[in-house]
């Protein structure tokens, strides 16, 4: 196996909600960006490293129809379909590597909050940005979430790569115009501050 996966099925395997750093209640900011997109309930919308995470549960529930989940943790998918129960037969989704997938659609909006910062190889940031110029549609949209340059420099044991406004819109320059970012003091479920910048862009 993956020494990659192999890592995130023991953490899903092993550990419950409250124990993982990353873990929201609500997905408030995540939710925010995509509200002002003002996207109709059937725009493909894929949420990159969701596995547990309730974003796709609130989309859905607001009446969403197209959601797409990709992790590369079957743990983590496995948890949230319990825990939604029948309601998450409504979603698509996939356990993968992002960096090897391969959708047969455009997306409407592209969302990855704490995934891309697990990226640290040069390569493995390009063939990121490669994977959303190819797959978010032309005027579709793209929020990132990512540890800022106030945040950690590790997490769940990992090395993480930090960004700030200007670092992300350099890097997604190529076919994407930026429409804003903020930072966001996330609060752990352990009572600790991690420091998030998000930034949403729109596929020229």
């Amino acid at each position: 196996m993956n020494p990659i996966k192999a890592h995130w099925e023991k953490i899903y395997k092993n550990k419950e909600p409250e124990e993982l750093s990353w873990t929201e209640e609500t997905p408030r900011i995540s939710l925010s960006f995509i509200h002002r997109f003002q996207l109709p309930q059937t725009a493909r919308i894929i949420d990159v490293g969701g596995g547990e995470s309730k974003l796709a549960e609130c989309l859905l529930n607001e009446g969403f129809e197209n959601i797409t989940v990709l992790d590369i943790a079957e743990n983590s998918i496995a948890r949230a379909k319990i825990r939604m129960g029948n309601k998450s037969a409504k979603i698509k989704w996939i356990v993968q590597d992002v960096l090897e997938f391969k959708p047969d659609i455009l997306y409407d909006c592209w969302h990855d909050r704490a995934a891309f910062h697990f990226l640290t190889k040069p390569d493995q940031i390009s063939r990121y940005v490669s994977l959303v110029s190819q797959y978010v549609r032309s005027g579709g949209y793209l929020v990132i979430g990512t540890f800022s340059k106030n945040g950690p420099e590790k997490c769940s044991g990992l090395s993480i790569t930090q960004y700030n406004e200007e670092i992300l819109t350099v890097v997604l320059a190529h076919g994407f115009e930026k429409i804003n970012c903020i930072t966001h003091d996330h609060l752990t479920p352990f009572h600790s501050i991690q420091n998030f910048i998000y930034c949403a862009f729109q596929r020229r």
